[in-house]
C-alpha cells in the first residue's frame, strides 16, 4: 500500500469523491420539501423513451473509467480531468446549495401500461435520485468534461477513434437526461456553459500563460547568447 501511495501520489485528489457524495446526497434530502421548479414548454415535446435510460446507467462507469485510465496512465491528463471536473462539480453543489432546483414532470412509470427491464431501471433511478438539484445537470456536465479531457490528453489526443466514441456517447448521456424526464433542457443548457467555462479556465488560460512564460525564457536565452557572443568578441 506504502508503494502504490508513493508511485501514485496525486491519489489524494480523489478523496473529493467523499465530500462530493456526502454533500450531494444531504442536498437532495435537504431540498425535497423547498426547490424551485426548473421548466420550459420544450420539455413537453420530448417524450419519454425508456431505452436512454442506458447511457444514462453507462455514465456510472463513463466516469471512473476515464478517470482511472488517466490515474494510472498520466499524472497530467489526471490533474486537468478531475481539476475540470471537480471544481464544476464543486460550482454545481454551490448553486444546488443556494438556489435548490427540481423537476415535477416526471412521468408515473405505472401508468405507461407496460413494464421491462429498462422501466424497472428507470424506477431504480427515480428512488434514489429524488429529481432535486438538478440545474446545472452534473451527468451532462461531466460527460462534456471527459470528452474534452479526452481529445486534450497527450495519451488520447491523436486516438480519433476513441474520441468520437467518447462525443457519441456524452451526446447520448445528455440526451437521456431528458428523455427519461431527470432533467429540463434548461439543466442540459447550464452545464454546457458551466463546461465552456471550465475548459477556459483549465485548458486555455494555462496554455496561454505557458506560452509566455516560453516565449520569454526564449527571448531571455537570446539575449543572454547574444551577449555572450559579445563577450567572447572582446
Amino acid at each position: 500500500m506504502k508503494a502504490f501511495f508513493k508511485k501514485y501520489r496525486h491519489a489524494w485528489i480523489l478523496s473529493y469523491v467523499f465530500i462530493y457524495l456526502i454533500w450531494f446526497f444531504y442536498l437532495n434530502q435537504a431540498s425535497l420539501d423547498s426547490f424551485h421548479s426548473v421548466y420550459l414548454p420544450f420539455d413537453d415535446l420530448i417524450p419519454f423513451n425508456e431505452w436512454f435510460i442506458i447511457p444514462y446507467y453507462i455514465w456510472f462507469a463513463y466516469v471512473p473509467l476515464v478517470v482511472g485510465y488517466f490515474f494510472f496512465t498520466s499524472p497530467k491528463d489526471f490533474y486537468h480531468c478531475t481539476a475540470f471536473l471537480f471544481i464544476g462539480m464543486t460550482v454545481c453543489l454551490i448553486f444546488y446549495t443556494i438556489y435548490p432546483t427540481g423537476v415535477y414532470f416526471r412521468p408515473d412509470l405505472d401508468s405507461l401500461n407496460r413494464d421491462n427491464v429498462l422501466i424497472r431501471l428507470t424506477k431504480v433511478i427515480y428512488t434514489v435520485d429524488v429529481g432535486t438539484n438538478v440545474c446545472p445537470s452534473i451527468h451532462c456536465f461531466n460527460s462534456i468534461g471527459l470528452w474534452i479531457s479526452i481529445v486534450k490528453s497527450e495519451k488520447l489526443h491523436n486516438r480519433k477513434g476513441i474520441q468520437i466514441g467518447s462525443f457519441v456517447l456524452s451526446v447520448l448521456i445528455c440526451l437521456s437526461t431528458m428523455f427519461v424526464k431527470q432533467h429540463s433542457v434548461i439543466d442540459v443548457i447550464a452545464a454546457m456553459v458551466l463546461a465552456m467555462i471550465m475548459y477556459i479556465l483549465v485548458y486555455c488560460i494555462p496554455h496561454s500563460k505557458g506560452k509566455i512564460f516560453k516565449k520569454q525564457n526564449v527571448c531571455y536565452n537570446v539575449e543572454k547568447t547574444k551577449m555572450r557572443s559579445g563577450q567572447n568578441a572582446v
